[in-house]
């Protein structure tokens, strides 16, 4: 109940036992407290709907309800725009179950009409279940919403990066077979290592979302532009390094191809939380770590095995030229790390 709480989750009491007795557990078990008020099935059968709705947020506890009276509150509660979920095992729970938006029914004690009514059914009756499926959807939801943050910046960053050559003129920074690479290998690896991302200690600390919100909602957007123009940015810089500064438009499209599928691997850290992911701990997906780590010896094969950089028009880079390249690749870590510090310095003192 206390985790519920905490998640903007508000438990509701509803039984056909006595209002004295159902306030008393309500009491200790924090669904309500001694001053709470409880509505009776009485008092739900005199009021009206409307009249309900603009008060269902006073009373935590109703008791001697029928059936008929659950399909009644959930109505209201959906009127005032919650999300509910219903409990029930019986046969008369069946209408509430599936009025309500998810139905809950009970797999040991539950009647075969109240599991098929139902969404969920909890194979072991437990209410802290229900809790355990809230901290999963939550973090089956961010991790979604990261792979998706992830792939569609690393897309605008090549995207970027070829579009801006045909527009300056300049020879292309990637060849095809390069693309290719970089979306088989370098962005697939860590969008399915973030799907595997662990939930952040606070998941059931943050307020519910509004079911009407888009995935791309409170500014994910914008991140995902600023992020692309920062990968597609730095590939170009490593491409106009390689071609004005040795002089060689070979090094240069290495440099650049290099860059975007290393950035990218780094970039995959940044996505592992809005805040710092220093503080959140690079560390504790190791599923992303070994996407790195695979993505980064695979590049390094593509370039340094005779073999293969003449199937990828690549060439050997200095010791020089993999220095730089190391310094870009991990600058969207630096970047959106800064980035964040700023905006939560701005949300603090806002």
């Amino acid at each position: 109940i206390d985790e519920c709480r905490e998640a903007g989750i508000r438990a509701i009491m509803i039984t056909g036992d006595h209002a004295g007795t159902a306030l008393s557990v309500a009491v200790r078990t924090g669904i309500a407290d001694e001053h709470s008020g409880v509505m009776t099935g009485e008092e739900l059968d005199t009021i009206s709907d409307a009249s309900l709705a603009e008060h269902i947020e006073e009373y935590s506890v109703f008791a001697r309800v029928t059936p008929a009276h659950k399909v009644k509150i959930v109505k209201a509660l959906q009127k005032r725009g919650h999300i509910t979920a219903m409990t029930g095992d019986g046969v008369n729970d069946a209408p509430a179950l599936a009025r309500a938006d998810i139905g809950c029914s009970m797999g040991i004690t539950g009647t075969d009409v109240a599991k098929s009514a139902s969404d969920m059914i909890l194979t072991d009756d437990n209410f802290a279940t229900i809790v355990s499926a809230v901290r999963e959807g939550r973090s089956i939801f961010a991790n979604i919403r990261k792979s998706v943050q992830f792939l569609l910046s690393s897309n605008i960053g090549e995207i970027l990066a070829v579009f801006a050559g045909l527009i300056f003129g300049w020879a292309s920074p990637l060849t095809a077979t390069q693309l290719l690479w970089v979306n088989l290998v370098t962005d697939s690896l860590p969008a399915i290592a973030l799907g595997l991302d662990p939930p952040e200690k606070d998941i059931m600390e943050k307020p519910p979302r509004s079911a009407n919100k888009s995935i791309f909602a409170d500014g994910l957007w914008g991140s995902i532009i600023f992020e692309g123009l920062m990968i597609g940015a730095l590939a170009l810089l490593a491409f106009s390094i390689g071609v004005n500064v040795f002089s060689s438009l070979a090094a240069g499209q290495t440099m650049a191809f290099a860059v975007l599928s290393v950035s990218e691997l780094v970039h995959a850290f940044n996505m592992r939380s809005e805040k710092s992911v220093i503080r959140a701990g690079i560390f504790k997906n190791m599923y992303l770590v070994g996407a790195f780590l695979l993505g980064a010896a695979l590049e390094a094969a593509v370039i340094m095995i005779p073999a293969l950089n003449s199937v990828f028009n690549v060439v050997p880079l200095t010791p020089l030229q993999w220095l730089i390249t190391a310094v870009l690749s991990v600058m969207p870590l630096v970047i959106v790390e800064l980035q964040k510090t700023v905006t939560e310095f701005f949300t603090k003192i806002s």
